[in-house]
């Protein structure tokens, strides 16, 4: 069983389990948390109603939230010519092509998103056992495989999220940090929310989202209503 600490447990009595709290409530209770030396992320839990078995039902994408996630990703760009001097522009951290590709695969993955322009696949699709495990592999779905370079990197570095299912059907994602003011925590908790039930599978039955919790990265969760 972990072991919670002295102030987990003392944070953790202030919450009612049972409860499901409005969203203004819940990040107003969780605002009171911020007790720590560093700046919390803040981080969003959906049960989803989907068989993450089913290829049809698994609910990934992106999104760029209203008041970023108040971190500047490390991002690094596979393309040549003018969309490598678009990803430049954008402040892409590293930008190239054959040899970006070998120093990714001599085990070189200090970055957070990597994105490559379409005609660049064929050199990125041999780097998905270093990429994938950890994440970073471009996909289409995501919009990491995209022409419009410039654009996608000025996204990323202003905060854009990805989020996949994982293998119970919950989709997690980090909305913020702690240090922001209550209502910029809302409207990007709730624009997660609106933007999880537009993309809902054609094939889910019953109820799509099940429960929904938010979290800083060392407090308990809060359950919140998704409606």
């Amino acid at each position: 069983m972990a072991h919670r600490s002295k102030r987990l447990n003392a944070l953790g009595s202030k919450v009612d389990p049972t409860i499901t709290y409005a969203l203004p409530d819940a990040v107003k209770m969780l605002k009171e948390f911020n007790n720590t030396k560093f700046d919390q992320s803040v981080e969003i839990v959906i049960r989803l109603g989907i068989d993450p078995k089913q290829a049809e039902q698994i609910v990934r994408g992106s999104i760029v939230l209203p008041n970023g996630i108040g971190k500047s990703l490390r991002v690094v760009v596979f393309a040549k010519g003018d969309l490598a001097e678009q990803a430049k522009a954008a402040g892409a951290e590293e930008v190239g092509a054959e040899d970006l590709a070998k120093k990714i695969k001599d085990g070189w993955t200090d970055f957070d998103v990597c994105i490559a322009a379409p005609d660049m696949m064929g050199l990125v699709g041999p780097l998905g056992r270093v990429l994938g495990p950890r994440g970073l592999m471009p996909s289409p779905r995501a919009g990491t495989v995209t022409p419009d370079i410039g654009r996608t990197v000025k996204e990323y570095k202003a905060g854009k999220v990805e989020f996949r299912n994982d293998a119970g059907g919950n989709v997690h994602a980090v909305v913020g940090k702690l240090s922001f003011d209550a209502g910029k925590l809302v409207e990007n908790i709730q624009s997660f929310l609106n933007h999880i039930g537009s993309i809902k599978p054609g094939g889910v039955k019953g109820n799509y989202v099940r429960g929904c919790s938010i979290s800083a990265t060392m407090s308990p969760g809060i359950r919140v209503a998704a409606a």
